[in-house]
C-alpha cells in the first residue's frame, strides 16, 4: 500500500541520515510510484538537503483520485501543470483555469481523455498519525474568474481555490481510472431520465 510505504520511508529518514544510494531509491520511488517531480538543481544539492527535500515531498496529505473516461460532461480533469521551480505536478483543473486565449491550451483541454467525478480517497495524517494542518497545502494563487448570472444579469465571479483544484494543490496526487458506471450525475431534472436513474424492470 502506498501510504504504508511512504510512512516506512519517512520513519526511516526521521531516525537517521540515509546513504546516498538509499536516497536514489527514495527519489525513484517518488518519481515512479507517486509521480513527484524534482527540480533540475536537485542533483547539485548537498546530501542533507537532498534528504530534507525528499522528506518535504513525502510528508504531505495523500489523495487517490478516481477518473472516468471523458464523455462530454462539464467539469475538471487530470492534467500535468508546469510549476515555477521547473517541475510539473498532477492537478485537477477546471476549464476556467486555462488561458482561453492560448490555442495550445485549448487544444490540450479539448483532447482530455478523462474527467473528474470527484471520487477521492484521502490520507490526512502524517507518519506519526498526527492530523495534517491542511491549510498549509493550499495554493492561494489557484483562484479563477468565472461567468455567473444573477436575475438575468451576466456577472464575473472571483472564486477562491476550490476543494480539489486549489485546496488540495500541494497534496501527493495519484490518478486512477474508474468505470464510467460509477459516475451518474444529476445536474438538471432531465438527468433523472438517463437510463441509469430509471427503475429496473424485473
Amino acid at each position: 500500500m502506498l501510504q504504508e510505504q511512504i510512512f516506512k520511508y519517512l520513519e526511516r529518514m526521521a531516525e537517521d541520515d540515509v546513504l546516498q544510494g538509499d536516497l536514489e531509491i527514495l527519489k525513484s520511488f517518488c518519481e515512479e510510484k507517486l509521480f513527484i517531480n524534482f527540480p533540475p538543481w536537485f542533483a547539485a544539492l548537498p546530501h542533507a538537503e537532498k534528504q530534507a527535500l525528499i522528506v518535504s515531498k513525502l510528508n504531505r496529505p495523500l489523495r487517490i483520485c478516481g477518473m472516468v473516461k471523458n464523455e462530454g460532461e462539464p467539469g475538471g480533469g487530470p492534467f500535468w501543470v508546469d510549476e515555477a521551480d521547473g517541475t510539473q505536478s498532477l492537478q485537477i483543473i477546471e476549464e476556467s483555469q486555462i488561458d482561453g486565449h492560448s490555442e495550445e491550451q485549448r487544444l490540450i483541454w479539448s483532447a482530455a481523455t478523462h474527467f473528474n467525478p470527484v471520487d477521492l480517497v484521502c490520507g490526512v495524517r502524517d507518519y506519526r498519525y498526527r492530523k495534517f494542518d491542511l491549510r498549509r497545502f493550499v495554493n492561494q494563487q489557484a483562484f479563477s474568474i468565472t461567468e455567473k448570472s444573477e436575475k438575468g444579469r451576466s456577472l464575473k465571479a472571483l472564486e477562491l481555490p476550490g476543494l480539489w483544484n486549489g485546496s488540495m494543490y500541494n497534496w501527493i496526487t495519484i490518478f486512477v481510472e474508474t468505470p464510467i458506471e460509477t459516475f451518474n450525475p444529476v445536474k438538471t431534472i432531465h438527468d433523472l431520465l438517463r437510463p441509469q436513474h430509471l427503475p429496473r424492470r424485473r
